[in-house]
């Protein structure tokens, strides 16, 4: 009886334990300030919100004769107005730590947490676009986003690329001859420009850089439905193929935009004159400098150790 009895007890303390966490997971969506006890929860965060994303595109627009043609631009758009409130709120803090702090490795620990949280939001649109991409079985939820694979895999043929990767075509791998030492340069100057876009628009709308980074997660998600044969068992390989070198890639990013976005706020805050703001626009050079350093070192990844990786 008592072995009965403890039994019991410990199924009811995990039903207990099990609620707390939904009920904080469901506080998260709502209140940008729980996210500082615990950046992970952004994982959860961007699940819910791109699998919303996706389900009311599905839902509302599938139908629609004109809309319809342009499902991968409005999923992209419901997941930025989903999060503008986390990217806003995190800015914020992190900007007025900026004012008190001054070093590489300090400004690094002080903006670590809200990094965290990014990609943590970042690796959840991913999981969940892939995930509803394969389930949903509609290509036209993401075809802005396979288009963009195709121009950059197969520039020659865009519109044949289309009907081959498309969830009904036949086409099953990525082919390219391009030189490696050729092809890093290539990858550099586009991460750069990407990083430089990304920069733009978190200086113009501060928060407005989550754009980039939804829009990134939703290609990248595309692609992993090609590489996977949209194959939902095979939907951790295909996160692996892709995040050996995007990890560090989207990290970056995500470093510059919040470099963009304290920078917009403490331009706001103090102006140009202000010590406060000297101060600030130093670490975010640092911030900006981490980032190119990622980059260069994702390229390397993207061109010598993922094909030896996955041939």
């Amino acid at each position: 009886m008592i072995n009965v009895r403890n039994a019991n007890i410990k199924i009811l303390l995990t039903f207990k334990n099990s609620l707390f966490f939904i009920k904080d997971m469901l506080e998260s969506l709502i209140n940008p300030r729980r996210i500082e006890k615990g950046p992970w929860k952004m994982f959860f965060v961007g699940i819910v919100y791109a699998s919303l994303s996706l389900l009311l595109v599905k839902l509302f627009f599938a139908k629609d004769m004109v809309l319809s043609g342009y499902s991968g631009i409005i999923v992209v758009t419901f997941c930025v107005m989903f999060s503008l409130p986390f990217m806003y709120y995190m800015i914020k803090v992190e900007e007025e730590q900026d004012e008190h702090i001054e070093g590489f490795f300090s400004v690094w620990r002080a903006h670590s947490d809200a990094i965290y949280a990014f990609v943590w939001l970042f690796f959840g649109f991913i999981i969940a676009f892939s995930f509803w991409n394969i389930i949903l079985g509609d290509s036209n939820l993401f075809n802005a986003q396979l288009e963009t694979y195709c121009m950059i895999n197969s520039p020659g043929d865009i519109t044949k690329c289309v009907e081959l990767y498309g969830i009904t075509g036949q086409a099953i791998g990525i082919h390219g001859s391009t030189a490696a030492s050729g092809r890093l340069l290539s990858i550099i100057e586009n991460n750069m420009y990407v990083m430089i876009f990304t920069l733009i628009f978190s200086l113009i709308f501060g928060a407005g850089a989550i754009f980039v980074l939804a829009w990134n997660a939703s290609v990248i998600s595309s692609a992993i439905g090609i590489f996977t044969r949209y194959n939902i068992m095979d939907i951790p390989l295909g996160l692996l193929r892709y995040l050996v070198h995007g990890f560090p890639e989207i990290t970056a990013y995500f470093i510059v935009a919040l470099a963009g976005g304290i920078f917009g706020t403490g331009l706001m805050r103090h102006g140009i004159k202000d010590r406060l703001f000297l101060r600030v626009l130093e670490n975010v050079i640092i911030l900006i400098f981490i980032a190119i350093l990622i980059l260069i070192i994702a390229a390397f990844i993207e061109v010598y150790l993922t094909p030896l990786l996955f041939n």
